[in-house]
């Protein structure tokens, strides 16, 4: 196969499939600790990243922490409605993780599929607008 120009990675690709992958991995597989690592990636690297790096980290940092709010409500909303000991717990949990969560992971995989295509990706309502 001919080598071609264009097989390279765009600048900063790689952070910002980094920051796609802590954001889903801060949704499934370890709270806190990968939004932490997502919140250290973008301080080391917010003055000389480049842009679509900086846009992925705005991204998953934004939604990350509209997840944590979310899940707050959820929790407030299980409280509010009887406690843990309610029928309701169920109720709230279920459509939270089928309805607000699950979409946040899909969105973060979307989010993740363009950072691997070199491309922007802004989040529909919960992400920011980047600079292009």
């Amino acid at each position: 196969m001919p080598h071609s120009e264009n097989e390279g990675n765009a600048p900063g690709q790689s952070l910002a499939v980094a920051a796609e992958a802590l954001y889903i991995a801060n949704l499934l597989v370890a709270p806190g600790l990968s939004f932490a690592f997502l919140l250290w990636l973008y301080f080391k690297h917010r003055a000389t990243a480049p842009l679509l790096a900086l846009c992925h980290l705005k991204q998953t940092i934004s939604a990350s922490i509209w997840a944590g709010v979310l899940l707050v409500i959820a929790n407030l909303a299980i409280f509010l409605l009887g406690g843990y000991t309610s029928a309701n717990t169920w109720t709230v949990a279920i459509i939270y993780f089928t309805t607000c969560h699950s979409t946040l992971v899909l969105l973060g995989i979307l989010g993740l599929a363009k950072a691997m295509a070199g491309q922007n990706y802004v989040y529909p309502l919960v992400g920011l607008r980047c600079d292009e």
